[in-house]
């Protein structure tokens, strides 16, 4: 954790050295500024914390070291007495100052875990005790000739099949599944247990910030009661339009802009819980580390803000925007004396944006660091991911695809969901072969008892049939003899033959003899 790792350095660089008050000598002590030089310029240098951390968040992190117990004054007192940058001598304690965290339970199984619905789910989800097993179909040889008709060159009538509607809460129940599971791929986690507890995520958060969003892709609430008031939104504009955004006509006076930024900064800090949610506080945290690759930390930040309550997503879109608007008008008269307006937005929001249930958390320095990156994408960061939106537009609309069913089957397996057991593969194997050939074996037994089926059309058929299924085919005729015993064989057509007569002896003209007598 940042809070654990922090004190580690601070605890393995500070310099300790000998120091003399009152007459006495105290070893292995700093002084109260020393504290405060060296742990600024370890925070400025860190990727976690950045270059934004000032002096006075600093000075009040060592404050709750001190209230913590993790480092106290040389007379050993801590957490009734107040931390000081001046030359007021501290130390280490001897006891360990990390925090210990509660072991998490292992989870043993995914009955816990968010569910996809399947293409034989249509009840509402996760109501499995409602369900009743419905009986496996069977597959007899008529239903297996409706289904198989086209190997054996039949066609037969078909007609589609709707499948039931996907209820909305289902659909609420598809996008919080895949939208945690895109989270902890996106963070890179190999689970996200400690980090987000999916009891926590609400479907219809996300589907409500996707989709109900107006032209400037900020998040349109159905329950006004819950906008933020209309002063507040119409000091918001006054700011961000500066100077032309005052349109009550309110008279502007030197100071006007001060006491807007005052009144907006006093509605957020009013705030009973943090815009992004106590909830989501250690999703944020683990964002930090993506900080230095923009893309992966935009991905993260689009997919986050999804599960924030649409009320939150509004004020914090609404907020970040300001920001950036009032940080980028050089026509805004200094809003600070002494501070630059950049800094004096980043230090007056960022606790109203991220924040811990835990006081000692490093929660505003975190929150300086991320906030910083979230005005400089807030065009960005509330967008939806495309592979996201993609890849649940896919399952609903397989869920929602149509199913062929055959003329005359017997079997309705679009009824309902039936219940499946796993078995081992060898089981499987032998399912298949004893389940399969059996119909097919009564098939081909019909094909070949048909006295009706001419007997050129049955040698067209069983010559289709061997060719679609070889294996069924030669265990009934595993010799030519066995199929020249059943299959008739073809009448041979015998050849004309041009030469239908033949010439024995030559022909011989008739002779008569004549006689003349004297």
């Amino acid at each position: 954790m940042q809070w654990n790792e922090t004190i580690r350095l601070f605890r393995g660089g500070m310099p300790l050295r000998r120091h003399w008050a009152h007459f006495r000598c105290y070893d292995c002590s700093f002084t109260g500024t020393e504290a405060v030089d060296y742990l600024h310029n370890l925070l400025r240098d860190n990727h976690n914390f950045g270059p934004e951390v000032t002096r006075y968040q600093t000075l009040q992190l060592l404050r709750k070291f001190l209230k913590a117990h993790v480092i106290e004054d040389v007379k050993g007192r801590h957490g009734t007495e107040d931390f000081e940058d001046n030359g007021h001598l501290y130390r280490f304690p001897t006891l360990s100052p990390l925090k210990s965290f509660p072991a998490r339970p292992v989870i043993k199984d995914c009955s816990d875990l968010p569910r996809l619905i399947r293409w034989d789910d249509y009840e509402e989800l996760p109501q499995q005790e409602n369900f009743v097993p419905v009986k496996s179909a069977v597959l007899t040889s008529d239903l297996w000739n409706k289904r198989h008709s086209v190997a054996i060159g039949d066609v037969h009538e078909c007609k589609l099949i709707r499948r039931k509607e996907i209820t909305s809460k289902q659909v609420d129940h598809i996008w919080k599944s895949m939208t945690v599971a895109h989270l902890q791929r996106v963070l890179g986690l190999k689970t996200l247990d400690g980090v987000l507890n999916p009891a926590h995520v609400n479907g219809k958060h996300i589907v409500h910030n996707v989709f109900s969003v107006n032209k400037a892709g900020i998040v349109v609430l159905e329950n006004k009661a819950e906008d933020m008031p209309y002063w507040v939104v119409t000091a918001m504009k006054c700011l961000a339009n500066w100077p032309n955004g005052n349109e009550s006509k309110q008279p502007v006076y030197p100071g006007f802009e001060r006491d807007v930024l005052r009144t907006v900064a006093d509605y957020y800090q009013r705030l009973k819980e943090p815009l992004l949610t106590f909830h989501l506080y250690e999703v944020f945290v683990n964002i930090l580390s993506l900080l230095p690759v923009q893309e992966a930390a935009s991905e993260a930040l689009q997919v986050s803000c999804l599960l924030l309550p649409p009320p939150n997503r509004r004020r914090l879109q609404l907020l970040l925007r300001l920001m950036a608007r009032v940080c980028q008008n050089p026509q805004l008269p200094p809003l600070n004396d002494t501070i630059a307006t950049r800094t004096l937005m980043v230090q007056m929001f960022s606790q109203c944006v991220l924040g811990s249930a835990d006081d000692m958390d490093l929660d505003e320095l975190l929150a300086t660091k991320l906030v910083t990156f979230m005005m400089e994408h807030h065009n960005t960061i509330f967008q939806v991911p495309a592979k996201l939106r993609c890849q649940v537009e896919e399952h609903l609309s397989h869920l929602k695809r149509a199913q062929i069913k055959y003329a005359g089957a017997d079997t309705d397996f679009s009824a309902s969901p039936a219940f499946y057991k796993q078995i081992s593969r060898v089981e499987c194997e032998g399912q298949r072969v004893i389940g399969t050939q059996t119909p097919l074996q009564q098939l081909l037994e019909g094909l070949i008892a048909d006295k009706e089926l001419p007997a050129k059309d049955k040698r067209k058929r069983l010559k289709q049939f061997q060719k679609s299924y070889p294996e069924v085919y030669h265990s009934r005729f595993p010799t030519e003899e066995s199929k020249a015993a059943v299959i008739p064989e073809k009448t041979p057509r015998l050849k004309p033959n041009l030469m239908f007569f033949s010439i024995k002896k030559p022909f011989q003209p008739f002779q008569r003899s004549w006689s003349f007598r004297a």
